[in-house]
């Protein structure tokens, strides 16, 4: 299931066999840390490589794990949309994780993809994940551009919170989801680096060949906003899960 465990730099780096092994060893790490404290605050993740861990938690829940009293914060969400649509954030949690567990519908905060103020929402949504103490353990994918949440390459780390464009490239790449490219929204609600840094423990997770170049990049290269996954190379507790494919070149 592990082919290799190695430390770079502060970066604890797992490499699975494969997206099963990684969606395992992901999931079960969730789990620990929700059993060792069960009112944990979790940051999560959408995208594709996350569905796996959600299964291996809907299926820990099913042998017993509580999730009563932990408190969820969607890493982000397109704007504008409404929570209902299929290509919402809001829905695919709901239809990934939520539904299938026993989480209090009080306990989920998801950044408003139908606000008509979304300078306000990002306000809102910051100060909630600071009244209940901030993140005990975030969940991250990572972009092909190195976009981690929707915190695009750019000439600074935004510390908060923030409404965005979205690069080219990153609605290329979510088209497949959509109709068509022309139905991604081009802007999105996103914790900023700086909401995301501050969280106690980091749990990122690459699979797929594609992610090879910038999986190096991030845990390898220079730390520069341009690649802004690489500012986790400071963190004082990241755990790197890859499949073997996203880690040929490491």
């Amino acid at each position: 299931m592990v082919e290799k465990q190695m430390v770079i730099g502060n970066l604890k780096v797992i490499v699975a066999k494969d997206y099963d092994s990684l969606s395992f060893i992901a999931g079960d790490t969730i789990a620990t840390q929700i059993k060792r404290k069960p009112s944990s605050v979790l940051g999560l993740a959408t995208g594709s490589t996350p569905i796996g861990t959600y299964k291996h938690l809907v299926a820990r829940h099913q042998n017993g794990l509580s999730f009563e009293e932990v408190r969820a914060f969607n890493l982000d969400e397109y704007h504008p949309i409404n929570k209902d649509s299929d290509q919402s954030y809001a829905y695919f949690m709901q239809e990934n994780l939520f539904k299938h567990i026993d989480i209090s519908p009080n306990n989920i905060d998801i950044p408003s993809g139908e606000t008509p103020m979304p300078a306000a929402e990002c306000v809102r949504y910051e100060n909630s994940i600071r009244d209940v103490g901030g993140i005990d353990l975030q969940l991250l994918g990572l972009g092909l551009n190195g976009h981690i949440g929707f915190n695009e390459p750019d000439a600074h780390f935004p510390k908060m919170t923030q409404y965005t464009s979205l690069k080219q490239s990153t609605i290329d790449a979510n088209a497949r989801f959509f109709d068509s490219a022309d139905d991604v929204p081009k802007h999105a609600i996103t914790m900023g680096i700086g909401t995301i840094f501050a969280a106690e423990s980091v749990l990122m997770l690459i699979s797929g060949a594609a992610k090879a170049e910038i999986a190096h990049a991030v845990i390898c290269g220079d730390i520069t906003p341009k690649v802004p996954g690489s500012i986790l190379q400071l963190h004082r507790n990241v755990t790197i899960i890859l499949d073997s494919e996203a880690a040929a070149k490491l």
